[in-house]
């Protein structure tokens, strides 16, 4: 029982490494909400936006609350000030005649500290179109890649981590070979005899050590959780602290200018070696192979559900990746926001970026999906994310939670789950 509590908490604690945790209170809360439940306008409509400011939960009075208005990520259309009455002020925005999203920021004053918020409503966030383009050789190129990881053997290291495993699940530590280098996870393997559906679990952004999902394969489902950067995940965290500081330090535009050696090739083609080493487990069912993950992984399942036919299933949390040409036409782009300045800024780099780029994968996918994402995220803009969803013609559920920004309630996490689990578990 220790030992699964144990678990149960490094499980949690990974999830607040990729950015699920909710933010903690602060003693003066500004609120801000649009005028519209759903938080979703036409082209064409004003929102206005209700701020509210409380310490204690009782209203304050009579101060000052600054604004600014503007589409996410850009330059603000009009900012000032508006004065608390019973604790409420309102700004109401000019008509936004685009399909996207506009943000209101607001912020207070209170014995020397200030307190912020914002809230963003969507414009026919249906309607927003991509920015980036579909090389004419996208397929190629990546069934080419395909082709060259098929030439390399999977050589499978796989080694019991004993104080991890349950009295229901073994886990281990395991390594494949991928072209140039090695992809590293922790497979969980229920301990009782028979087949199993499987999920494979690809990673948010950073370097990091992982713990597996134990929940998930005492469920009775193969869980199989990798790293991206071909070295071992379960070192100690020191190792992990140097190399994010040091030479993994913005991996996410190495040889951005190189279609053929930026970082994320080995990266996509290691999704598709992980789903090849669920296929060569004994006790994987055959037929059933489900992906998720958030932000990076979410853009992650997308790319590996479109780059493999062997996936069934994909549920994508804030997909990262997605749409990241949007600063070239005068709206936000997709993290890792590389188009921002003018420093990537470069031919070459743009061009790399499209055989890359989330939207593309997603014009490809053919399996059903669930996708969850709030309005609020200024990590993963939610017109990039709609810009990828709206080209998927595959089944899909959208699933809005508008408040949240690069975090998830637990519901959210529960609705994923049970949405995963009837498919695998049926």
């Amino acid at each position: 029982m220790k030992n699964r509590l144990f678990l149960l908490s490094i499980f949690v604690l990974s999830l607040c490494f990729q950015g699920v945790a909710q933010p903690a209170r602060q003693l003066v809360q500004v609120i801000v909400s649009p005028d519209k439940a759903d938080w979703t306008y036409e082209k064409g409509q004003q929102a206005e936006f209700t701020i509210t400011v409380l310490r204690d939960n009782v209203p304050m009075e009579g101060i000052d609350v600054r604004y600014r208005v503007g589409p996410e990520k850009m330059d603000a259309w009009d900012e000032g000030t508006v004065k608390l009455k019973k604790g409420i002020a309102t700004v109401k925005t000019k008509p936004f005649n685009d399909a996207g999203f506009l943000q209101c920021h607001a912020s207070v004053g209170v014995d020397g500290k200030t307190y912020s918020s914002y809230a963003t409503a969507g414009f026919s966030p249906d309607q927003i179109e991509p920015t980036t383009t579909l090389p004419s050789d996208f397929e190629q190129f990546w069934e080419d890649a395909k082709g060259a990881l098929a030439k390399v053997p999977m050589k499978p290291v796989i080694t019991l981590l004993p104080e991890r495993c349950t009295d229901k699940v073994d886990v281990f530590h395991v390594s494949i070979d991928n072209l140039k280098g090695k992809i590293y996870g922790i497979l969980c393997k229920p301990k009782a005899e028979g087949e199993y559906p499987a999920i494979l679990h690809v990673p948010g952004a950073g370097v990091r050590p992982y713990y597996g999902d134990v929940w998930g394969a005492e469920q009775g489902i193969i869980t199989f959780q990798i790293g991206i950067h071909g070295i071992p995940v379960n070192l100690d965290q020191g190792v992990y602290d140097n190399l994010r500081t040091g030479p993994l330090d913005s991996y996410q535009t190495a040889n951005l200018d190189d279609k053929d050696n930026y970082y994320f090739k080995r990266v996509y083609l290691g999704c598709v070696r992980a789903v090849d080493f669920i296929e060569s487990l004994d006790s994987f069912n055959g037929q059933d192979i489900a992906v998720t993950g958030g932000s990076q992984g979410g853009a992650l399942s997308i790319i590996t559900a479109a780059l493999d036919s062997r996936v069934n299933y994909l549920a994508a949390i804030y997909p990262a990746l997605s749409d990241l040409t949007g600063y070239l036409h005068g709206r936000a782009g997709g993290w890792p926001h590389m188009f921002l300045n003018d420093f990537t800024n470069k031919p070459e780099k743009i061009e790399t970026s499209k055989y890359y780029d989330v939207v593309n994968f997603a014009r490809f996918v053919k399996v059903p999906g669930w996708y969850t994402w709030g309005y609020n995220d200024n990590v993963c803009p939610p017109t990039s994310m709609h810009a990828a969803y709206n080209v998927i013609t595959a089944p899909k559920e959208l699933h809005l939670f508008p408040e949240t920004q690069h975090w998830t309630f637990p519901e959210q996490q529960q609705q994923k789950n049970d949405w995963l689990f009837e498919r695998l578990l049926k």
